[in-house]
């Protein structure tokens, strides 16, 4: 696919710039239109979420947003300049980073070694200065690994540096997870179902890192089914059903939204 084919929309004009917007996103699965036309706005240093019932859309808008699944159309910008959404690197060359909700880890690494991996698409010095290992590439390779480790003690694991990630417990797991993805300092961090499969103690932890890492100026895009912690730390949300935008705007206005009580919730009151 062409990047003519992305362009097709002209974004409409806000009186701020946001650092994510996104218009007329399509996605046909052979005869299921997965995503209508879907388009959103997020403001710099927001926590924004994005909800809906199983079946959605929402995971395949992440997959297109970055570059796991390529759009029929659309148009993607981030910080005011208009990306590519057809390859994961492309995307994270952009500034966005992303995790799973399956955790996808380097196992046999150590935690440590799993967020070097994550900063070293930042790095300068190449393959030539991964093999002659002059001067320059060993000061950027100690540089990254004090950023890594600097990075683990931000998400609470700094302690846990030198373990081999899978033996990490599931909400440690979690931290190193965003921490890989901070490594890349991205403009926009997307987080799919990062309190899944967590407990009541690991949720609050994890609502504390993300209020803590929007104080750092990073802008997070969280895909979550748990209401409770969606609606108390979003600024803003939009709610997908059948791959179409039922609704946007803030929590208060998402709870009382007719149109989201019936497909969220099937009536009942949020």
């Amino acid at each position: 696919m062409s990047k003519e084919n992305l362009a097709t929309t002209e974004m409409p004009q806000r009186s701020a710039t946001p650092i994510l917007k996104i218009a007329e996103a399509n996605k046909r699965f052979g005869g299921l239109q997965a995503l209508s036309n879907v388009g959103l706005e997020i403001e710099e240093g927001q926590i924004y979420g994005l909800i809906g019932p199983n079946g959605a859309g929402k995971t395949t808008f992440f997959n297109v947003l970055t570059g796991l699944y390529q759009p029929d159309s659309g148009y993607f910008e981030l910080a005011g300049k208009e990306y590519s959404p057809l390859a994961p690197h492309l995307v994270a060359d952009a500034g966005i980073a992303r995790t799973f909700q399956n955790i996808r880890l380097f196992g046999e690494m150590s935690a440590l070694e799993n967020v070097m991996v994550g900063r070293h698409i930042r790095t300068h010095q190449g393959v030539f200065g991964a093999i002659f290992r002059h001067r320059a590439a060993r000061k950027e390779e100690q540089e990254i690994r004090e950023k890594a480790q600097e990075l683990l003690d931000f998400v609470g694991i700094g302690g846990f540096a030198s373990r081999t990630s899978k033996f990490l417990s599931y909400g440690d797991q979690r931290r190193l997870e965003i921490a890989r993805a901070l490594a890349t300092s991205p403009k926009l961090l997307a987080l799919d179902e990062p309190a899944a499969g967590m407990n009541a103690t690991e949720k609050l932890g994890l609502r504390e890192l993300l209020v803590k890492i929007k104080m750092t100026g990073t802008t997070i895009l969280l895909i979550e089914h748990d209401v409770k912690l969606v609606m108390g730390l979003c600024d803003r949300m939009t709610v997908l059903d059948y791959g179409k935008v039922i609704a946007e705007g803030l929590p208060s206005d998402i709870q009382r939204d007719p149109a989201v009580i019936a497909a969220y919730l099937g009536g009942a009151a949020l």
